[in-house]
């Protein structure tokens, strides 16, 4: 058996190796450091596999390794590479999506973490080969908390492989076996939690029973006590027998007692009789004294109504004194009434007079209303009125001033165009006489030609 027992507290990873005690092993594993040599997981190995994991791969394994890491891991490589082409050739699983372990670290330092991983493998075989069904029900007689840890340690290992298209069963019937055998654990699991609380509940009841039975026991011993105790009761020599004559001695003592209360009990009872008599009498004259209270009661009764109704009656005379007062008045106030309807129709009639000169008042009302309107109306057309004449007034101003100004302008014009017209023939004047000279230069100028034209042909 892998038997893991360390000093210190063992943390989850190591836990999972004690699962393998499933496996009997010659190699030791006491320690942690038992286990990095790799013996004792080839041979357990072996026990799942013998076929694949074989005597031949098995005489590989070097067991002396000492404390010399490197052989270790030697060791370790090769229980990992064969393992892993057990998942991949024998299973049909790839386990690349789970992280291997650092079999240097193992060697060398023992981690626990590394380590614990490489015994998951471990269990990951043992619960997927063959002989799975047995395993599992060894593992289930385990300690609950182990079975929590290595059941938690099977389902990180199930969600971390990825099926491959190929091996020996198809990835459906693979999953479905997995399924079931975990299935099939937790069905154990409670099977084992319900047996134990059954035997708990048996257990109880044993005790319960066994007290029962004891009690009972204690019982019947009293009673046979107490059977042999009457057989003795005639000899008086017996302790019994004079108890017995004791009690006789008593049962007399009390049978006189009972005789002399019997004669007190009927002298009580004539007593009482008598008594009974002198009730009755006194009940029949507390009758008679209650009629008697009573008819005084109601003639009580009768004197106050008769009081009440004097006292009513004087205050009635009083009321009637006070109409009598009221109706005399009311005379008084008749002839005021007679008066004030007068005075009353006398107003209304200075009311219709006053309201139809109301009415007058508003139709004057509503004309003096047109009227003012119709004065603000003129007011406001007077107002514009006067408005356009002021403007009228002053544009006849603006245009008066220019037609002074035109007719200032017009008579500068008019001697302009005089002084225009005297320079106008002036130059006219001016200009006919150029012309004249102009053409008798000309005609002189055209006679001086000739003649020396003449004289130009005559040489």
């Amino acid at each position: 058996l892998f038997i893991l027992s360390f000093p210190e507290p063992v943390s989850a990873e190591y836990v999972k190796a004690c699962a393998l005690q499933t496996f009997n092993t010659a190699a030791p594993c006491k320690t942690a450091q038992d286990l990095t040599t790799g013996v004792a997981m080839s041979q357990a190995l072996h026990q799942i596999d013998p076929a694949w994991f074989s005597e031949n791969w098995l005489g590989r394994i070097k067991e002396d390794v000492g404390d010399n890491w490197r052989l270790k891991m030697n060791n370790l490589k090769k229980v990992l590479q064969m393992m892993v082409d057990y998942y991949n050739e024998v299973l049909a699983q790839q386990i690349s999506d789970f992280p291997l372990p650092d079999l240097v670290q193992v060697a060398e330092h023992s981690d626990p973490v590394e380590l614990g991983r490489l015994l998951q493998l471990i269990l990951g075989c043992a619960v997927k080969c063959e002989r799975k069904q047995e395993y599992i029900q060894i593992i289930m007689t385990l300690e609950e908390s182990v079975q929590h840890v290595v059941m938690t340690a099977i389902q990180e290992l199930m969600s971390r492989e990825t099926m491959a298209h190929f091996g020996a069963e198809p990835l459906g019937d693979l999953e479905l076996q997995l399924k079931k055998a975990m299935e099939d654990m937790a069905e154990l699991m409670a099977q084992k939690e319900e047996l134990a609380q059954r035997c708990q509940e048996l257990d109880i009841q044993v005790t319960v029973l066994q007290e029962e039975r004891n009690s009972l026991l204690a019982e019947n011993d009293v009673l046979t006590d107490r059977a042999n105790q009457l057989d003795s009761f005639d000899d008086p020599s017996t302790p019994s027998g004079k108890k017995h004559s004791q009690l006789q001695l008593q049962l007399e003592q009390l049978q006189e007692e009972n005789f002399r209360l019997e004669a007190a009990k009927d002298d009580y009872r004539i007593h009482c009789e008598e008594l009974e008599k002198q009730l009755i009498e006194v009940q029949h004259r507390n009758d008679e004294l209650t009629s008697l209270a009573e008819e005084s009661r109601s003639l009580k009764d009768e004197l106050d109504i008769l009081r009440s109704c004097s006292d009513r009656a004087v205050k009635l005379e009083a009321s009637v004194e006070t109409y009598r007062k009221k109706l005399e008045d009311l005379s008084d106030l008749r002839r005021q009434v007679k008066t004030l309807e007068e005075k009353n129709m006398t107003y209304m009639q200075n009311t219709v007079s006053l309201e139809e000169e109301l009415r007058k008042a508003n139709a004057a009302r509503t004309q003096l209303e047109t009227y003012k309107r119709q004065v603000q109306e003129l007011h406001r057309k007077l107002s514009e009125e006067s408005r356009r004449a002021d403007n009228f007034a002053f544009e006849m101003k603006k245009l008066e001033e220019r037609h002074e100004t035109v007719l200032k302008e017009k008579e500068r014009i008019i001697i302009e165009r005089d002084s225009l017209k005297e320079t106008n023939e002036e130059l006219r004047c001016t200009q006919a006489q150029q012309d004249k000279l102009m053409q008798a230069g000309i005609l002189l100028e055209a006679t001086v030609r000739n003649d020396v034209t003449i004289a130009t042909h005559a040489e």
